[in-house]
């Protein structure tokens, strides 16, 4: 890996560390070629730290080591994305990541979907009060009738799909996959898990 560490005249690199799991971004720091060898040689990310004017392994106090799974190079040689197993909180205040963030998966979205369904499950629960003059929404209305209705709507959307497939009209191929996915999604939050749960369990599998 041919790395710039003189574009700067001090000799470090950024380094981007990334969850390699959740993807999310947890820390920002920067890397001499010494730093860059012992995190290979130790597969434990290692820093040059600026204040303490040293090698710095990131946990070596604290324990919250960071694991390392792989490094990428950019375009100009000059910056690290380094993809990491963290074990522990990153941030030396505690947090999941040095933005005060949880380290959780995402997923774009479907992500917005579910907080979505579940702002209407706790309308449905009477955790969350419906506006006064306003309509109950379809989705509070399918969480009150049960979980019998709910799973009887997946199984009718799941037959559409597979009516569907048999087609060949893309467009309601897709829109009738995109009804099941909405539909499981209310299943799951019915159940009470989310779609994290089942990548957990696809995760187990892999």
């Amino acid at each position: 890996m041919n790395i710039d560490f003189n574009k700067n005249n001090d000799g470090l690199v950024p380094a981007i560390v990334q969850d390699a799991n959740t993807k999310n971004v947890l820390m920002l720091g920067y890397m001499n070629q010494e730093a860059y060898n012992k995190t290979i040689d130790s597969s434990k990310v290692t820093f040059y730290s600026r204040t303490k004017s040293r090698l710095w392994t990131k946990g070596e106090e604290s324990g919250n080591f960071l694991n390392l799974v792989d490094i990428k190079l950019d375009c100009d040689n000059d910056t690290l994305l380094v993809m990491v197993d963290p074990v522990g909180p990153t941030c030396h205040k505690g947090t999941d990541t040095c933005w005060g963030e949880e380290n959780k998966s995402t997923f774009g979205f479907i992500t917005e979907l579910e907080n979505i369904i579940q702002n209407r499950k706790d309308q449905a629960d009477g955790i969350i009060p419906i506006p006064e003059g306003v309509k109950p929404s379809y989705v509070s209305s399918l969480f009150k009738s049960g979980i019998n209705k709910v799973a009887q709507k997946v199984g009718e959307e799941a037959v559409e799909v597979v009516i569907e497939a048999k087609d060949d009209n893309d467009q309601l191929f897709k829109d009738e996959s995109a009804d099941l996915l909405f539909h499981y999604l209310i299943l799951l939050q019915a159940k009470g898990f989310k779609l994290q749960d089942i990548v957990k369990v696809l995760e187990s599998r892999h």
